[in-house]
C-alpha cells in the first residue's frame, strides 16, 4: 500500500491517455487545439499497461481512464479493457465529453466498465457551443449526449455528470443540469473551476453559490431541497445531497473554496509517463525514462513509492490553502488529466 507522509492510503490513479480532443471547451483546451506530438513522445498503450500492473502491486485499486478526450485515440477500448483484468484492480471508469460515447457503450458494458464520468456544462445549444467554441456544432447536441448517458443507463452503466459552472457563461443552465439527477443519471456533480492555463483567466463560482442557486429555483413547482446525505459514492471528494423525487444524487466538489486535501488517495499519470502525486505541484516522476532503458518491475515501483512519499499536503491553487494562482498560468488541465 501507498502512504503518503500525511498518512493518506494512495489507492486511485487516473490515467491521461491522451491530450487530444474533438472540443475546444473555454476554460480547458486553447482555441486552436493542441499540437500533435510524435508518436514516440506518448506512452504506448503496452507501458500504459505495465505501470497500472505495477501501481496495482502497490496498492491502486481504482483506475480513471480520462485525457484530453479518452475516445480518440484508437484502440482505447482495448486498453481498458486489459486494465480491467489487471489482478488488484476493483474498479475502472471512463471520463468524456460524450460526443463519440455512443459508438462504444456495447463495449463498455461488454468489459463491464465500472463507470462513465460525462463532461456536461449546459443543455442550452447555444450555450453549449459557445463553451465548446462550436466544435460541437455539428457533431452532437446536449440532447444527443442525454440520449446517450440513458442508453448507457440502460445497459447497467452507472453514470455521472460533470458541470464547470462559470461566470458568467452557464449560471442560468445550473438548475436543468442538475435536474438529471432526477431520473436521467445516477448523479450530478458541480465542480469548481481549478485556475490551470487559461482557466486562471476565468471567474469560478464557488460551490456555495452553486447549492443558493439551486435552492432558489423551482423544478416543476418543487424547489431543489438539498438534503446532505453524508455518503461517498465513487472515487472522487464530492460531497453529496439528496433531492426529494430524485433517483439520483447532486454533488460539490468544491476544490477551491473548501478543499479536500486531507482525503486526496489519488496519483496521476500524464499521457507524456509522468506520474504526478498532486495536481498543482510542478513534482513530477519521469516513468516513460525508467521505462525506455530497461528498468525492472521492482526499480519502478520503488520510484513511485519515492514519488509517493513526496506527495505535498495541500494544493497551491487560490482559495482555501494558498494564494499562488500565477504559479499555474502556464499548466493546462488537459496535459494533466481532468
Amino acid at each position: 500500500m501507498l502512504i503518503d507522509p500525511s498518512g493518506r492510503a494512495l489507492d486511485y490513479l487516473r490515467v491521461s491517455v491522451t491530450d487530444r480532443c474533438n472540443l475546444r471547451c473555454v476554460y480547458c483546451m486553447p482555441p486552436g487545439g493542441v499540437e500533435q506530438q510524435p508518436h514516440e513522445a506518448i506512452l504506448r498503450f503496452e507501458e500504459t499497461l505495465r505501470v497500472c500492473r505495477i501501481l496495482a502491486g502497490l496498492g491502486i485499486r481504482r483506475i480513471k481512464v480520462t485525457g484530453g478526450e479518452p475516445l480518440v485515440r484508437k484502440g482505447v477500448v482495448s486498453f481498458i479493457c486489459a486494465v480491467k483484468a489487471l489482478p488488484g484492480v476493483e474498479q475502472v471508469t471512463v471520463t468524456t465529453n460524450g460526443i463519440l460515447l455512443d459508438k462504444y457503450l456495447d463495449e463498455f458494458a461488454a468489459i463491464p466498465l465500472s463507470g462513465l464520468n460525462v463532461s456536461l456544462d449546459s443543455l442550452n445549444p447555444e450555450t453549449f457551443r459557445r463553451i465548446t467554441r462550436e466544435q460541437a456544432a455539428s457533431a452532437v447536441s446536449p440532447a444527443g449526449i442525454v440520449k446517450t448517458m440513458e442508453q448507457a443507463r440502460s445497459l447497467g452503466i452507472p453514470v455521472k455528470v460533470n458541470c464547470v459552472p462559470l461566470r458568467p457563461v452557464n449560471e442560468g443552465d445550473l438548475a436543468d443540469i442538475a435536474a438529471l439527477a432526477e431520473k436521467t443519471v445516477d448523479a450530478v456533480r458541480f465542480i469548481e473551476l481549478m485556475p490551470l492555463g487559461c482557466a486562471g483567466e476565468m471567474e469560478p463560482v464557488p460551490g456555495e453559490e452553486v447549492r443558493s442557486i439551486l435552492e432558489r429555483c423551482s423544478l416543476k413547482r418543487r424547489s431543489f431541497r438539498l438534503r446532505p446525505i453524508g455518503e461517498r459514492l465513487g472515487n472522487g471528494p464530492a460531497v453529496y445531497y439528496a433531492v426529494p423525487g430524485f433517483s439520483g444524487r447532486i454533488g460539490f466538489i468544491d476544490a477551491l473554496s473548501r478543499g479536500f486535501c486531507d482525503t486526496c488517495n489519488r496519483l496521476r499519470l500524464t499521457p507524456e509517463g509522468l506520474l504526478k502525486p498532486c495536481l498543482s505541484s510542478a513534482l513530477a516522476l519521469d516513468l516513460k525514462t525508467l521505462l525506455r532503458s530497461g528498468a525492472s518491475d521492482s526499480r519502478i515501483a520503488e520510484e513511485v513509492t519515492k514519488a509517493a512519499a513526496l506527495k505535498p499536503a495541500r494544493h497551491t491553487f487560490s482559495g482555501v490553502y494558498r494564494n499562488r494562482r500565477e504559479d499555474h498560468k502556464d499548466t493546462a488541465m488537459f496535459r494533466i488529466g481532468g
